[in-house]
Formats: structure tokens, sequence, C-alpha cells
């Protein structure tokens, strides 16, 4: 029998109040790539037309419902819990998070909810450095791991066998797991900035060393954590293999 998807299950519960201290996810239904703001500061520069591309990408090719707009929410906002997923982006290291913001994030992934950190120059490292020591100390009793590579993250729509962005990167996602779910997702790749676009409508950065087709493989993977997000792991059984190579989604690199 098909497992209830994520969303369906937290939509069950109550939603959002006013108030400081949030209790269950909201019931928005459409995914949103959305932009973690921390310290008081926000991403900014070409990729934040990134999440707007990511929602047209996964509604062009999947049946999924997604919001075309960029949106930041701050980690210490109760609107942090409107959605079950945000983005914490960047390339240097982020101020420390003060105590409003470490609880409210502590608590978006008690409840179930997904945080992607993007590192924008994993190349340097600052970045992703600053990153984990803040997991570390927030998530003390879950290390950080490397996805296998028969996860279903990598088969949820497509089928990929590494993760991809606007640099190649590693072969590997790491993540922080729990209770068998992959919550926090590691990519050293910059993947918003394989998807990000000028107001023109060309792509604003270029892809090294891939070009077109590793664009291609990093939107594959963005669709793919949507459909994570928003099914969980239904697909994680082989009878669907098939079906997606029928259906002309395999993919080799």
């Amino acid at each position: 029998m098909r497992r209830f998807s994520r969303r369906h299950a937290l939509a069950g519960l109550a939603a959002v109040l006013a108030a400081p201290r949030a209790t269950a996810f909201g019931q928005a239904g459409a995914f949103q790539a959305r932009l973690l703001k921390t310290g008081g500061s926000e991403p900014t520069g070409p990729r934040l037309s990134g999440p707007e591309r990511w929602g047209w990408e996964l509604v062009r090719r999947t049946s999924a419902p997604a919001r075309l707009v960029t949106k930041l929410v701050a980690a210490d906002d109760p609107a942090l819990f409107d959605e079950p997923f945000v983005m914490w982006c960047g390339e240097k290291a982020p101020p420390p998070l003060s105590g409003p913001e470490r609880r409210g994030l502590l608590q978006f992934i008690s409840l179930g909810g997904v945080l992607l950190i993007d590192d924008w120059d994993p190349q340097g490292g600052a970045f992703s450095k600053a990153i984990r020591a803040e997991l570390e100390s927030l998530l003390p009793e879950s290390p950080v791991v490397a996805l296998p590579p028969e996860h279903v993250l990598f088969k949820t729509y497509y089928i990929v066998d590494r993760p991809y962005g606007r640099l190649e990167g590693p072969k590997t996602v790491e993540a922080i797991v729990r209770g068998g779910y992959a919550q926090v997702l590691i990519l050293k790749h910059d993947i918003l900035g394989a998807l990000a676009r000028t107001r023109s409508g060309g792509w604003a950065l270029g892809v090294e060393p891939g070009g077109f087709l590793q664009r291609e493989y990093a939107i594959r993977l963005a669709v793919n954590i949507s459909m994570y997000v928003l099914c969980s792991d239904y697909k994680d059984d082989q009878v669907h293999v098939a079906w997606l190579i029928r259906r002309g989604a395999a993919v080799r690199p």
C-alpha cells in the first residue's frame, strides 16, 4: 500500500498559531524552496532567482504544485513553520546562531522539516565548515553521514547517480538522518547557482565543468528533492524503477 505523504501527515496537525512557539506545520500544499535568514542578514545576488526557477521546473516536469516566487524567512520567525522545507545558503561563514534562531531551527527539524544546506563556494569551504559546527551543536546525537547511492532521494522522480550543481562537487550528498528520514541535506555543489536566471531569461551563472548536461542533472536533482519533501519515501521500492526507465527519466552521468 502506498504510504501517505509526509506533507499529508503534517497537514493533519494544527496550523501554526500566532504564538512565538509553533506546534506544527501549516497546510499550504505547494512546494516552495524558501531561503533562510540568520544573524540579521539574508542571501543576496543572482541566485535569488533560483527558487523561482526551481518551482517552475517542478511544475513543468511533474504534476506537483509549486510556488514560483522567492521567499525569505528568518530562523526565529514563526513563519518558518508554514512550510516543511527551507534552504540555508551562502558562501562565507555566517554569524553564530542566536538563542531564538537555535530554538526555531531545532523545532523545525523536530517537527519533521527538511533543511537543505547549499554551499555557494564549496571550494573555499568556509560556509560549510561553519554550518557543520552549528549542526553538531544543535543535533549532537545525530551525526552527518553520506547517503548511499541507492537512497530514495536519487529515485523519487528521476533516477540519478550522484548530486550536481553549478559545480560538479563531491559524488555524495551528506545528511543528518533522523527516524530513517534525511532531514538535513548538505550539498557542496551550489545547486541554486545552476538554477539562477537573469531578468532577460538567460542563465545567470556558468556551470563547470559539464555545461548544459550538468545543469540538467542539477535540475533533476532539484526535482527529486522536491518530491522527497512532498512524498517522503513512497518510491523506496524497486517496483518503480522499470516505470521510471520507460518514461525516459533515467540518468547516467
